[in-house]
């Protein structure tokens, strides 16, 4: 509640953005939309901003032949998470921004976010015992160089201050940072606060992309914008463990590489289109599931633990592409699919080694709800063969084991209603459906309704 009144106090600028994955270009996506709250100034040189962010969900009993360690709970449950986060910033100068992000993860998700790759709700933090106690999410320095004399507008938002920039420029962040703020970013499908709220919806599932628990790292990122196109690569620190809260900071030891290019051609008059195309490179202390089946059916080990078999060094490498377009002035398609290479352990963000998505959204213009969005996407989530092997032996994930397995793709419906209710605040009920959860036909479907309230101040 301190957190919370320290937010409320302070605020007097505008914020468009998520807790864990923000975007500059989810927060531009509705020009409608109401601003926030209070009344902000888009001129001064400081930013001071907030969000609120719950989400209840529930899902009644389903089918289970069996459970295990990190399964889905077959009976029925029910959870609340929240988070809130102080944005703050600083223009230094026409071209430069200090940026510092305050923020607080609480409550839980059902089953304590176990049992599914596509896990229902992405602003749960996937280790409860780290508390509610306040963190740093985003500490950095933004600096952009011109290359061109003609400026654009830009929107003031949560990840950059700046409301004029270069058509042709070279940007460089370094700090503390979420990578989902800039790769693989779609403006259909990757804001939990206004849109989906499935890890493998909002995210690309198949790319582990560098992060502590909360989802944050410390980073190096360059870019470059042409009035058509952009490039962006980060250099990012890799988690000590699996799923862990500490960073390892010796780059030769662990790393990992992120590439992107993005493309913006006109496929349709007047109709706003992107294609990214992704790459990332980790290196880390990873598992490697063959190591430990074989070390299992050898006898070796009472268990097959991945834990168990990792060695520094290892490389896990993937793809992605991402693509969007306008169909009509209230109508949007989006699609996403991924690879990795699914020979070593799932590190940093979920267990899907193949995905690929599918969905649309549709903003309530004709009823003069500008401001209301309805969405839907359909996910289906894969793993490896061994990595198949190493679940259905009895093998756990840091978010998956069910003793034994049937495998089958984790498929996924997810649709919202986004309601405006007044000014910054918006109230969503959505419904997910699964088959399969942890890619195991002996167990599911499951249906998990869920409301989420969301403020911006």
């Amino acid at each position: 509640m301190l957190f919370l009144t320290f937010i409320v106090s302070c605020l007097s600028a505008p914020l468009r953005g998520r807790a864990q994955d923000t975007s500059a270009d989810a927060a531009k996506e509705d020009q409608s939309a109401p601003t926030t709250v209070f009344p902000h100034s888009s001129t001064t040189r400081w930013w001071v901003s907030g969000q609120i962010n719950v989400v209840f969900q529930a899902h009644p009993d389903f089918h289970a032949l069996y459970s295990g360690q990190n399964s889905l709970l077959a009976r029925a449950e029910h959870a609340t998470s929240r988070v809130l986060t102080l944005y703050t910033g600083y223009q230094l100068s026409k071209h430069t921004e200090a940026l510092f992000d305050l923020e607080s993860a609480g409550g839980r998700g059902i089953s304590d976010a176990l049992g599914m790759a596509g896990f229902t709700n992405v602003d749960v933090v996937r280790n409860p015992s780290l508390g509610s106690a306040p963190y740093i999410a985003r500490l950095m320095v933004h600096q952009v160089f011109a290359l061109s004399a003609k400026e654009e507008d830009a929107e003031r938002t949560s990840t950059s201050l700046l409301t004029k920039l270069p058509e042709r420029r070279f940007e460089l962040r370094a700090g503390k940072m979420s990578l989902a703020d800039y790769f693989d970013v779609n403006s259909v499908g990757s804001d939990s606060h206004l849109q989906f709220l499935n890890w493998t919806a909002v995210n690309n599932g198949a790319y582990d992309y560098a992060a502590d628990t909360r989802g944050y790292t410390v980073a190096a990122m360059a870019e470059y914008h042409d009035h058509n196109w952009s490039a962006r690569f980060a250099e990012a620190l890799m988690p000590k463990v699996a799923n862990g809260p500490n960073l390892d900071f010796n780059l030769l030891r662990a790393r990992s590489e992120n590439i992107e290019l993005e493309f913006r051609p006109e496929l349709q008059k007047e109709k706003k289109a992107a294609i990214r195309m992704l790459s990332f490179i980790n290196h880390a202390n990873m598992g490697s599931y063959r190591e430990a089946v074989q070390a299992f059916l050898t006898g070796t080990d009472p268990q097959p633990d991945i834990t168990d078999h990792r060695k520094h060094g290892r490389v896990k490498y993937g793809f992605g592409l991402n693509a969007e377009q306008e169909i009509t002035k209230t109508i949007r398609v989006f699609g996403r699919l991924g690879w990795n290479e699914g020979q070593n352990e799932s590190f940093a963000y979920t267990e899907v080694d193949q995905a690929v998505e599918v969905g649309a959204d549709w903003r309530l213009d004709r009823w003069r709800r500008s401001s209301d969005k309805i969405g839907i996407a359909f996910i289906t989530n894969g793993i490896s063969r061994r990595h198949q092997l190493y679940l259905a032996l009895g093998g756990n994930g840091f978010l998956l084991g069910d003793g034994r397995l049937t495998y089958g793709r984790e498929d996924i419906i997810e649709t919202y209603y986004n309601a405006h209710l007044w000014r910054g605040a918006f109230l969503s009920p959505e419904l997910q459906w699964a088959a399969h959860p942890g890619y195991n036909k002996d167990r599911g479907p499951v249906i998990v309704p869920g409301l989420r309230l969301h403020v911006e101040l």
